[in-house]
């Protein structure tokens, strides 16, 4: 065994052990996008395949100013407090110039983070769709091989865009806040017909009645909306919860178990992974062709000479598109 091996098997031991800090170390080498840590994050999780460790994937998203760095904290301590270990993916909007991320949650769930049973990781998105980092679906692994209960994958924004973190959850949840109609048309089809549950915050004080009536404008909007066979009798649903005053979390989290049972007894939940699988491994291959057709120099030449030709309109972009990849195939 090399050198390197035994420092990989060494983290994957220590990572089944549940240690945090190598699970920390962990997640910041799939992150990395160099070529030898992009190396060792496949060998790592190579090596972590098959522990047969299981976490609920939850994805959370929702309108800015919705309050989800304060759901999220008060319902990580509720399942912490239940004796669960609580795995929080948080990622942030990157500038799409600078790259550059705030990465505040953590600080922003300072109770949590200072909880032995839970893990705070923000991580850029780095412009990715879905307000996803490509690499998210990685440290969700990883968490899972840490024996985590439950991870929740909090997603940048809401939009049509938000869609992909439906490739990596379990369980859909969408998080606005007490409004009307006008909210509803502002929110995205898309997002809609995957949410599994719809979690009106801020129902609390002045705004209680108007977060039931939300409830019952979007629970409308989803029955006329999806029906689906992984859905059960009543979901998707819509329930009012005030995160400052700890109100509903935990009507919401045994519907997010019952779900999850539904789906497991039901055969869903397996079929849902395995689409995801499937998914993740087209979205590497394609990922692969395009890092590494932007290492090939003869290839960057062609495709820079392509869009001086395409700005100066001798070329509309699908004719030069389609001359490249002839070019490609020879």
């Amino acid at each position: 065994m090399t050198e390197q091996q035994a420092s990989q098997t060494d983290l994957a031991t220590r990572i089944l052990a549940g240690e945090r800090r190598a699970l920390a170390r962990a997640v910041t080498l799939v992150e990395s996008t160099r070529a030898d840590h992009r190396a060792q994050a496949a060998a790592l999780l190579e090596v972590l395949r098959g522990h047969g460790r299981q976490a609920l994937r939850i994805g959370l998203s929702g309108t800015p100013g919705v309050g989800k760095s304060t759901f999220i904290e008060t319902f990580g301590m509720m399942l912490v407090s239940q004796g669960l270990r609580v795995a929080v993916l948080a990622v942030d909007p990157s500038s799409t110039r600078s790259g550059g991320s705030i990465l505040g949650d953590k600080t922003r769930m300072e109770r949590l983070s200072r909880e032995p049973g839970a893990f705070i990781r923000p991580s850029p998105s780095l412009s990715h769709l879905g307000g996803v980092s490509r690499r998210t679906r990685e440290a969700v692994a990883l968490c899972e091989a840490a024996g985590f209960d439950v991870v929740l994958i909090e997603t940048v924004g809401v939009g049509q865009s938000e869609t992909m973190v439906a490739e990596m959850c379990d369980l859909f949840v969408l998080l606005l806040a007490p409004a009307g109609g006008d909210e509803l048309q502002g929110v995205k089809r898309g997002i809609m017909e995957i949410a599994d549950l719809i979690l009106v915050n801020k129902a609390d004080g002045e705004l209680k009645a108007a977060a039931t009536r939300t409830c019952a404008d979007y629970a409308g909007a989803l029955r006329l909306m999806r029906k689906r066979a992984e859905d059960p009798d009543g979901f998707p649903k819509a329930l009012p919860v005030s995160a400052w005053e700890d109100d509903g979390l935990d009507a919401a989290w045994d519907e997010m178990q019952t779900l999850a049972a539904w789906r497991r007894a039901e055969g869903h939940w397996e079929k849902r992974r395995a689409a995801q699988a499937a998914h993740w491994f087209e979205e590497e291959v394609r990922s692969g062709l395009l890092a590494r057709l932007n290492r090939d120099a003869d290839v960057k030449r062609a495709m820079a000479e392509m869009a001086t030709r395409v700005a100066a309109g001798e070329l509309s972009p699908d004719a030069a598109a389609e001359e490249m990849l002839g070019r490609l195939k020879n």
